[in-house]
């Protein structure tokens, strides 16, 4: 098991996203988690979403890994509902499970995103780096990726390659 783990959130669970983690994985073998075939409830303060398959996921993450990159296709200009709801789930977290959620103190968080019509707009990465900073993560940054016919342009590639050394020099840390 790799030390990094990418969090799969999109309708299409082979669509545009997954081709792009295909380029991004060929070049840094890693863990793949695929949130469409799990059953995830939105966060429910009354927490009568117990028994789905969040808390049982949030666990084996934490436990097993130290990097977690979300990937999400752009919908709308922001994240996939599925990413949506994982996040908003880590509030159970803050309220129900606390003493597994400071265990997400000095893991790191990094996204990847794809379109096939454009780049990301400024704000897209805001919601990621403020969680990460609430969470008391390292934020590794955003990786967008275009794709055309199943093919990624040359200068996706050398974006790739960044976003890769900032993974793999957090690994080498530690942090």
């Amino acid at each position: 098991m790799s030390n990094e783990v990418i969090i799969l959130g999109s309708a299409n669970s082979n669509g545009d996203t997954r081709q792009f983690l295909d380029h991004v994985i060929a070049k840094n073998p890693m863990d793949i988690i695929d949130l469409k075939p799990l059953n995830i409830s939105h966060f429910d303060y009354d927490y009568k979403n117990a028994d789905d398959d969040f808390l049982a996921l949030i666990t084996k993450v934490i436990h097993n890994y130290d990097t977690i990159i979300l990937a999400t296709p752009i919908y709308w200009y922001t994240m996939s509902s599925y990413i949506k709801v994982f996040l908003d789930r880590i509030s159970d977290l803050l309220f129900h499970h606390k003493d597994l959620g400071r265990q997400l103190r000095g893991k790191s968080l990094g996204v990847i995103s794809s379109t096939n019509y454009s780049e990301a707009s400024e704000i897209f990465e805001a919601p990621f780096l403020e969680t990460a900073k609430y969470l008391g993560m390292n934020y590794l940054g955003h990786c967008h990726g275009l794709i055309r016919e199943g093919k990624i342009e040359p200068h996706i590639e050398a974006r790739i390659d960044l976003f890769l050394e900032s993974v793999q020099v957090n690994s080498i840390i530690g942090k």
